[in-house]
């Protein structure tokens, strides 16, 4: 048995990258020869996710869609375990989203220009004029409707728990003014633990809170909704399945 799952871990690992590649020139043909829009291209992000999970041997549950609106623009608010995170949002976080991702990354030649034009947000990073007008253009796109999903812990979890959240999502969210959704999830750490290159099989389970509204919130009071998320953060992922 472990030497089947270590061979299924060697294929994912090797598979992960040569579908990425496929999914970002299926994407651009899609947008750019047949004119596609950008929403009806996220089926080949979402595709992408459950290609890897299935390949892998995850099975992702998804509890709490009912607390969200279809149409309405939200930021998911989401604990960062595992790369596993990713591929399990993507693929079945059914509701229709962008991710905010660094600007190095789309740079990457077909991907970087899938993300472009699929309509992801690019980040400045670094610090000063470049990355708060980065920030300002995030928050516009956010505001006229388009919905975005952010890790604020800044990275993955080293150990499998919930830490600190930064403040900068929230600065985000703050400027857009819209609701941020508090998601938890678990099961992708013992999946795929920080620093290991090789998936196990395993279970994952979405749970997605209910919206907390911002307009109350200054700039100034950054700190505060952080706390407040990475508290109902922390309740999701303490339910019992």
């Amino acid at each position: 048995m472990k030497f089947l799952i270590l061979i299924r871990g060697i294929l994912v690992l090797i598979l992960t990258p040569l579908l990425t590649f496929l999914t970002s020139l299926l994407a651009i043909v899609f947008l750019v020869l047949f004119k596609g829009s950008a929403r009806k291209a996220q089926l080949f992000p979402r595709m992408w996710g459950r290609i890897i999970l299935a390949a892998s041997g995850v099975k992702v549950t998804v509890q709490g869609l009912e607390n969200i609106t279809p149409g309405r623009p939200y930021i998911f608010a989401v604990n960062h375990q595992s790369q596993f995170d990713i591929f399990a949002m993507q693929g079945y976080l059914d509701f229709d989203f962008r991710w905010l991702a660094k600007k190095e990354l789309f740079r990457i030649p077909f991907f970087g220009r899938a993300m472009h034009l699929a309509g992801y947000i690019a980040i400045d990073r670094s610090h000063g004029r470049e990355a708060l007008k980065s920030l300002t253009e995030a928050a516009g796109r956010i505001a006229s409707g388009t919905s975005v999903i952010l890790f604020p812990e800044g990275t993955r979890s080293p150990d499998g728990k919930l830490h600190e959240f930064k403040s900068g999502g929230m600065v985000l969210a703050i400027k857009s003014g819209v609701p941020v959704v508090p998601v938890g999830i678990c099961g992708t750490y013992e999946i795929l633990p920080k620093g290991k290159l090789l998936a196990k099989p395993g279970h994952v389970t979405i749970r997605v809170g209910k919206p907390v509204e911002t307009k109350g919130f200054s700039s100034g009071q950054k700190h505060e909704l952080a706390a407040v998320i990475r508290g109902e953060v922390a309740r999701l992922i303490s339910m019992a399945d």
